[in-house]
């Protein structure tokens, strides 16, 4: 039944141990347990709201959402979660920041309005192709991830549970990065992506790839 494979779907898939790269580089004290322990909060968090919504005959929070704006509350979620675990990094309190997290007391009231320092996070269904508003130097992490979407109902796609699929991080210069191009009457906001020598760099120090069955 469709009301069970529902169900099924609401814990997401948890994060495994082995699935980390132990030999990855990571800057500011950042460590893989951290990253390892915000991707479980992260979980727990989805898995806990999403049983209470089927609970109440609602659709899981990866349904109903947006596309981009649940890829924007996982890239929010981890940003904010990190900093519980790794001490050196502080999520910046500059609104419209960048990036996401700051070494933390080099800034006044840790909060910055654009510096190189830091981490910009990001979540993403796609494992490549990411994207930013400008080409910039930065350290990148995508959080990639696979689960249902708000139009998967109208496809006929049935539920599936959420799952980190890799987590891939390194420090972009602004030449591994190009405008996004869009038509003479798209409304889409510009935007920068990663080029292939970006995503090359992240992902030659990849730091999570689950490679298993299941994904959509």
């Amino acid at each position: 039944m469709l009301e069970d494979k529902e169900a099924l779907a609401c814990p997401p898939v948890p994060v495994e141990s082995q699935f980390f790269n132990p030999a990855c580089i990571l800057p500011y004290g950042l460590k893989v347990e951290h990253i390892h322990q915000a991707m479980s909060d992260f979980v727990d968090f989805l898995g806990f709201i999403n049983q209470q919504l089927h609970s109440r005959e609602l659709p899981r929070l990866e349904s109903f959402l947006m596309p981009a704006n649940f890829s924007s509350m996982v890239g929010e979620f981890i940003g904010i979660t990190i900093p519980k675990y790794c001490l050196d990094l502080v999520k910046n309190q500059y609104h419209n920041r960048h990036p996401d997290l700051i070494p933390r007391g080099i800034f006044p009231n840790n909060a910055v309005q654009y510096t190189s320092e830091g981490i910009e996070v990001k979540g993403s269904r796609h494992a490549a192709g990411w994207q930013g508003h400008n080409p910039e130097s930065v350290w990148l992490m995508v959080f990639y991830f696979d689960s249902n979407s708000a139009a998967d109902e109208a496809k006929g796609i049935p539920p599936r549970p959420f799952r980190f699929r890799g987590v891939y991080g390194a420090k972009l210069e602004k030449e591994d990065w190009a405008f996004s191009e869009r038509t003479a009457t798209s409304r889409r906001t510009i935007t920068a992506s990663v080029t292939r020598s970006g995503a090359v760099k992240m992902k030659m120090n990849w730091i999570y790839q689950d490679l298993g069955k299941g994904q959509g």
